[in-house]
């Protein structure tokens, strides 16, 4: 099944959340060792490829946004209580909205940098720079400004998956079942009692 249903995510649905999932936790890391290496060659190599990843993060997310926008969303389990639907909505915003703004955060931190070094994605590409004020001043503006989001986003990473994980271990339900491809199981009808029906019957 490509596409979701009332019940179920498609498969596309499944395989952008857990692409750009896995690219997000990547890039985490990556951020983070990029900045501690006094291999400036590596350096300038990590650099490169956060860059690459952070680009194929914000085409991933336009075409899965214009997906899910093609999609019926799957309705909430019944286990879920109002105040879980309620922030599981809040979480799933701001982690959308993340995977936007944190790229273009990070594209306005190169073009505005004073060393204007070169964006290469994935060595195929030169990204050009955005219109934006070359100066220390702005470049500290959006350094802070793509480190926050970051940080904050990886909080709330954290948050949805502890979450699902303790709707399956603990409530035992379908919530991360149904994004490894589970559909929910149809209700079990009770057989017929020949035995009652006949005695119905006489």
């Amino acid at each position: 099944m490509l596409r979701n249903d009332a019940e179920s995510y498609g498969v596309v649905t499944i395989l952008f959340h857990w692409i750009i999932a896995a690219i997000f936790l990547g890039q985490i890391l990556l951020g983070y060792l990029m900045v501690r290496t006094g291999n400036y060659a590596l350096q300038f190599s990590l650099f490169q490829w956060h860059k690459s990843l952070g680009f194929l993060i914000l085409l991933l997310s336009g075409v899965r946004l214009l997906w899910r926008m093609a999609n019926p969303r799957p309705r909430a389990p019944d286990s879920m209580s109002r105040i879980e639907r309620a922030a599981a909505h809040v979480a799933h915003g701001f982690l959308y909205i993340a995977l936007f703004v944190i790229p273009l955060t990070g594209w306005a931190l190169a073009s505005s940098s004073p060393l204007q070094i070169p964006t290469y994605a994935f060595n195929l590409v030169v990204i050009p720079p955005l219109p934006l004020t070359i100066s220390d001043q702005a470049e500290a503006l959006w350094t802070a400004s793509h480190a926050w989001l970051a940080y904050l986003s990886a909080i709330v990473a954290a948050a949805h998956i502890l979450a699902a994980l303790h709707h399956h271990f603990w409530k035992k339900d379908i919530v991360l079942l149904r994004m490894l491809g589970a559909r929910r199981p149809a209700p079990v009808r009770p057989r017929a009692d020949p035995l009652r029906i006949a005695n119905k019957d006489t």
